[in-house]
């Protein structure tokens, strides 16, 4: 059976021996499981730009809970091991790994406090639709939840060439 990569860049005019640049060396690296260092360094951004989310968020309840201020905390350091693991595959293997389960559990953490304080609004849960509108969004921490698998998956991927 044929490789279907190969097909295609050989209706291009490429072998499959020669060098391969722009996109098409993005395709090959993805199609190889080879994009560690690009999901290291989109789970970076990633945090960061959910890190902030949170804090305007949180910030408009006060931060009532001091466990409001965790994943506030999390983003910048995921966003440190995301960097890391772009730099060093060493540094993708080890403290990213571990960043991203933290920031996973907290995720999982921040959606049980959000359907809790569902649960706690007048209501509660048979009154679902108003409260998730007006309470707080239930569905909002598992975007964390995302991130940190980010971080786990660019974990066990091979580096780019």
């Amino acid at each position: 059976m044929k490789n279907p990569f190969h097909q295609h860049i050989r209706a291009q005019g490429v072998e499959p021996g020669d060098v391969v640049h722009g996109i098409d060396r993005m395709v090959r690296n993805i199609e190889t499981g080879r994009f560690e260092r690009s999901l290291a360094a989109l789970t970076a951004a990633g945090a960061l730009v959910t890190a902030a989310e949170i804090y305007f968020e949180h910030d408009k309840a006060s931060f009532g809970n001091k466990w409001m201020w965790v994943p506030v905390i999390l983003g910048p350091l995921g966003a440190v091991a995301g960097v890391a693991g772009v730099c060093s595959k060493r540094m993708a293997k080890t403290a990213l790994p571990l960043a991203s389960a933290v920031i996973v559990a907290n995720g999982l953490q921040g959606t049980y406090f959000h359907a809790r304080g569902i649960a706690q609004k007048p209501g509660g849960f048979k009154n679902l639709r108003y409260n998730m509108e007006m309470g707080p969004p239930l569905l909002a921490p598992l975007l964390v939840t995302m991130v940190g698998g980010m971080g786990l998956l660019a974990a066990v991927l091979r580096r780019e060439k």
